[in-house]
């Protein structure tokens, strides 16, 4: 474990990343806002999308056109295409790069049933000669200056897992110029059921490393292999860098309470690195409380008031985790309850000097 950054390489160019930690594709969590505010703590090498529809691109959908918003402050951002339709996924991934994408993703891995049931997410490692015909198309549509990664599981079954299905895949798809590879260490059958399987894991960036070299961070190093799974606290980073070998990590459910889980553990890959105790980066109270209202502005700003309202009140059960050592019973009932965003600020406004809203004091 290096604790270095990552570069991904395209054709005809290279997109060099701060960190090696990035921000995983979650449905109905990685909207601009969110991204926004776990890009405001630091430490996000990468973040992604939600799962994006190119039919939906393409035909103008406002649902998916929402998806894939970004900004300024969201950069660099990948756009993560589902689907098993190598023209339709074509013309998305160019919509993608005409839209602001710095980087491509194609989903291998997402076990939903709707997604899978049309040959997209993890269905698509069920044919591997056909998934890389579909990446090579995608590849093509792609300006050279764009790179592409996909994002696998261990296979669809355990059987799959057992004959090395996610490393046959990922040599080929590194073959065809995938820029980077992640792996969440389950597989399809699995869904998120037991424990993340690093061995797994090591087993495709020991295949990937085999067939183009290991990756150093350089523009010369072989294809990066990301971790993904189970990752919740510094620690867990750490450890998913040392029993996997992988370059990086990916961080989904792990930031839903945290979100400062990606500054935390860039923090303790550096101070490794560089033998000396990590600084404690914890936020303080006030700036947890500061991060949750600032991801209620912006989803106002982004989105509307029932979006903002209906999110933050299912969202801070989540969010209150990690404030004031979880013992915030009241503010998360402050917010659950609001009915307005006024509410909302004045829920938590209240916390914020130690009288629960609602207390009529």
């Amino acid at each position: 474990m290096t604790g270095i950054p990552l570069t991904l390489r395209a054709p005809a160019g290279e997109v060099a990343l701060e960190t090696n930690l990035m921000l995983a594709p979650i449905a109905g969590w990685c909207d601009l806002a969110w991204r926004e505010t776990c890009r405001s703590f630091g430490g996000v090498g990468l973040a992604c999308t939600d799962l994006l529809s190119p039919q939906g691109l393409l035909c103008g959908s406002e649902a998916s056109i929402d998806l894939a918003r970004t900004s300024e402050l969201d950069r660099p951002i990948c756009m993560q295409l589902y689907g098993g339709n190598a023209a339709v996924l074509a013309d998305g991934a160019r919509w993608c790069a005409d839209h602001g994408a710095t980087v491509v993703d194609i989903n291998m891995g997402c076990p939903v049933d709707k997604v899978c049931k049309k040959d997209g997410g993890s269905k698509l490692m069920c044919d591997v000669p056909n998934t890389l015909r579909i990446f090579e198309a995608v590849r093509g549509a792609l300006p050279d200056s764009t790179p592409l990664t996909a994002k696998m599981r261990l296979g669809w079954s355990e059987d799959d897992y057992e004959r090395g299905v996610a490393g046959e895949l990922a040599v080929g798809l590194c073959k065809l110029g995938a820029a980077a590879i992640t792996v969440h260490g389950r597989t399809t059958e699995q869904r998120f059921k037991g424990d993340c399987r690093r061995e797994g894991i090591r087993r495709v960036v020991d295949a990937v490393g085999e067939a183009t070299g290991a990756h150093d961070g350089t523009t010369t190093g072989g294809v990066p292999v990301l971790g993904n799974g189970d990752v919740k606290t510094p620690e867990d980073v750490l450890e998913m860098l040392d029993d996997t070998g992988c370059a990086g990590v990916m961080i989904g459910r792990g930031a839903f309470g945290m979100p400062w889980v990606f500054r935390l553990g860039w923090e303790a890959q550096r101070a490794l690195a560089e033998g000396r105790v990590p600084r404690d980066l914890e936020p303080s109270e006030d700036e947890k409380l500061d991060g949750v209202l600032a991801y209620f502005e912006r989803m106002l700003e982004y989105r509307n008031e029932h979006y903002a309202l209906h999110k933050i009140r299912q969202k801070i059960s989540w969010l209150g985790k990690t404030i004031n050592g979880s013992h915030c019973k009241p503010l998360k009932a402050g917010v659950q309850g609001a009915k307005t965003p006024d509410d909302v600020r004045a829920a938590i406004a209240a916390w914020r000097v130690g009288m629960p809203a609602g207390s009529g004091v």
